[in-house]
């Protein structure tokens, strides 16, 4: 079992008082909209933003819009995995909640029973956001920018130290980047096996690039110079 904070010396501690201090001095309307916010309004932000950016990819259409979506289903697929391996991280580290081990903390939500590094939320938001950035970067900046809100969020309503917000920044980045060679290489031939169906054709591509038949749309053939611009971030 490690220990990662024990006294408010540390570093870890100092900023995590810093900054749930700031809700001892708001307002109480404001503490319960970050309580929320950080707890259930960011994460469905992430998939509402991932839906936007299927609807947006889907609209365009183009003979890279096989390779773009099945990058964009990897992205929440990646939190998926990146949670599962947090659960041996988390019964090695055994890391109680900050709350349990420091007096004087304004905790402002409750029932929080379960080992605190490295945090979930945190893990999730931007193993999403970086999963979007790879297959479309204005998305995935969006994307990022929310995951480092949920951090701020999860430190400010007591229940995490900021090095459990980091931590989990680096275990989403770390899944959603170095496993999303293979993912994809997995995902594209049944992103676009399900593009060439008449019916479920419509969940990859609304309609074919420029000047090209409907059936070369998912051939998987170059796309022209200068015919768009690509979704998938390089």
């Amino acid at each position: 079992m490690a220990v990662l904070a024990e006294s408010g010396s540390n570093p870890d501690v100092e900023l995590l008082y810093d900054i749930n201090g700031l809700a001892k001095s708001a307002p109480h309307w404001f503490d319960r909209v970050l309580e929320f916010t950080g707890e259930y309004g960011l994460p469905v932000a992430m998939v509402l933003l991932v839906l936007g950016c299927w609807l947006t990819v889907r609209r365009r259409g183009g003979t890279d819009a096989v390779s773009s979506v099945a990058a964009l289903v990897w992205a929440p697929l990646a939190a998926a995995v990146a949670v599962l391996v947090n659960v041996p991280i988390r019964g090695f580290v055994e890391r109680p909640r900050p709350f349990l081990d420091h007096q004087g903390l304004d905790v402002l939500i409750a029932g929080k029973s379960d080992y605190s590094f490295v945090s979930d939320h945190a893990t999730i938001t931007m193993a999403i956001g970086v999963g979007l950035f790879v297959a479309n970067r204005r998305f995935g900046i969006a994307g990022i920018a929310l995951a480092l809100l949920e951090g701020f969020c999860r430190v400010f309503m007591g229940v995490h130290y900021p090095t459990d917000v980091i931590g989990g920044f680096a275990l989403g980045t770390a899944v959603a980047l170095l496993l999303s060679p293979p993912a994809t290489a997995l995902l594209t031939p049944l992103v676009r096996a399900i593009a060439r169906s008449p019916r479920a054709g419509r969940l990859v591509s609304a309609r074919p690039a420029a000047g090209e038949p409907e059936d070369a749309l998912f051939a998987g053939g170059r796309e022209p110079a200068g015919s768009g611009e690509k979704d998938l971030a390089a």
